[in-house]
């Protein structure tokens, strides 16, 4: 059983659901996990800088949160990714490239939390990042992870 569900409550940044849709299929088929229900919310600064505040107390907005809603043994990944979409339009003009190639990789590393990886060290950051370029490459999409 799989489930993706998209909300974009926003009309600042277009989303292109389908291949929304695509990214989540291909970074969690690449990490072995076929029973899924995740969904992803594309939000504007006021809305994740909120969310980031109440269950981070980071008092800014942020690029992706990850919520997952499964423990990490269940039989279905279950999780929610909430991603900023006025942060992914500023970086992608900052750092030169499109908007919907920032907002895919904010997905592949939300995903990448929910299926267990974590960036706190850094060796696990260095890991992070190998499996951000690996699911970029593998998606057609440029490496912008960083370095």
């Amino acid at each position: 059983m799989s489930k993706i569900s998209i909300a974009v409550p926003q009309e600042l940044v277009a989303v292109d659901r389908g291949r929304m849709r695509e990214i989540v299929r291909t970074v969690l088929d690449g990490e072995h996990v076929a029973d899924y229900e995740v969904s992803l919310a594309f939000v504007d600064n006021d809305t994740i800088h909120r969310l980031n505040k109440q269950y981070l107390n980071h008092d800014e907005p942020t690029d992706v949160l990850t919520f997952p809603l499964s423990s990490p043994m269940a039989k279905v990944l279950s999780g929610e990714l909430v991603v900023g979409v006025e942060v992914a339009r500023e970086q992608a003009a900052e750092r030169g490239h499109d908007v919907q190639v920032e907002l895919a990789l904010y997905v592949i590393h939300g995903l990448l939390h929910l299926c267990g990886h974590d960036d706190k060290s850094a060796a696990a950051a260095t890991e992070i990042r190998q499996c951000e370029r690996h699911y970029l490459a593998k998606l057609g999409l440029p490496d912008i992870a960083e370095k």
